[in-house]
């Protein structure tokens, strides 16, 4: 079984406009739901691609309700949810059918106290021993400590379970501190962390900081990987238009099905790039073409740093 971690779980709402202007009103031209969150992106992913999948993090209130009456209707993805008194955030896709764009908005997310965050903890402790990999991913909601992820690694380490931490800011520099096995920043989170805008030397200085393996999401450019095997590019045969949400969950879920089938590192950016381009042609947030993604298997090209150097 693999373990998503989703702190700040979410309803995610996508509008179809046939063009997004501001200080217009528009009609919607369809509306599409579903239960949100990176990890539950990523967990959603990984259960279509055939693996088992456990979903833990936090929910509440009525949108947290529909959260997990539409997470029962995913095949493979089992809920663990941690039930709290807040109610559960809502992101808000508007994809502008014209240009292929799309603006997100994100709410906060609610408030966790302090016995809700210590369940959560014994909860996770308790998953963890029948988990093969943890992916820990996103924000914090209002409450979590902002050392939240560096415990929740030191955890998943003390219990031998390999863990990939896909978060920002703060959460991400503390969460590197305590060793995780992979991180999956993109350039933005990078240059946050490091300081620096150069992909190879901001996700090298990364990976001294802590990280056993850095994923660098360099967006249409593909993925940047500096691991303890060597340093790889994988790339995209060409660029894809449509709506990016969810396409680095769906790099976080091509990941860890690598890592759990034991697959070499030029394999595993191999899936994860297709299944990022297929997540970008997909209708909905959240999910992936898998046409795309197939056809795509065979065209991602993987060099190696060292040699293209």
């Amino acid at each position: 079984m693999i373990l998503t971690v989703t702190l700040n779980t979410a309803l995610d709402i996508t509008y179809r406009v046939g063009s997004l202007r501001p200080h217009a009103s528009h009609r919607v031209s369809e509306v599409t739901e579903r239960p949100g969150g990176k990890g539950v992106n990523v967990a959603r992913v990984l259960a279509a691609l055939g693996h088992e999948v456990t979903v833990t993090g936090f929910t509440g209130g009525a949108t947290g309700r529909v959260v997990r009456e539409k997470l029962a209707a995913v095949p493979g993805v089992v809920d663990a949810l941690v039930p709290i008194s807040g109610a559960t955030r809502r992101t808000i896709a508007v994809v502008d059918e014209r240009t292929g764009d799309t603006t997100q908005l994100n709410e906060p997310g609610p408030f966790v106290t302090p016995t809700e965050w210590s369940s959560f903890q014994e909860a996770y402790g308790d998953l963890l021993p029948s988990a093969s990999a943890v992916a820990l991913c996103g924000s914090l909601p209002p409450g979590v400590p902002v050392g939240a992820y560096a415990g929740l690694v030191r955890t998943a380490r003390a219990a031998g379970v390999p863990v990939l931490l896909d978060t920002s800011g703060e959460a991400l520099r503390r969460g590197v501190a305590a060793r995780p096995d992979i991180i999956k920043p993109n350039t933005d989170e990078l240059a946050e962390l490091t300081g620096s805008h150069e992909p190879l030397r901001a996700t090298q200085d990364a990976r001294r900081r802590g990280a056993r393996a850095v994923v660098a999401s360099l967006g249409a450019e593909g993925l940047l990987a500096v691991t303890p095997e060597g340093r790889w590019r994988a790339s995209p045969p060409t660029s894809v238009r449509g709506n990016p949400t969810g396409a680095g969950d769906s790099v976080v879920a091509g990941l860890l099905s690598g890592l759990v089938e034991h697959l070499p590192w030029p394999t595993r950016l191999t899936r994860a790039t297709a299944l990022a381009a297929a997540t970008v042609t997909a209708p909905v947030a959240g999910e992936f073409d898998r046409g795309v993604y197939e056809g795509l298997l065979e065209q991602i090209r993987v060099t190696s740093e060292a040699s293209a150097a």
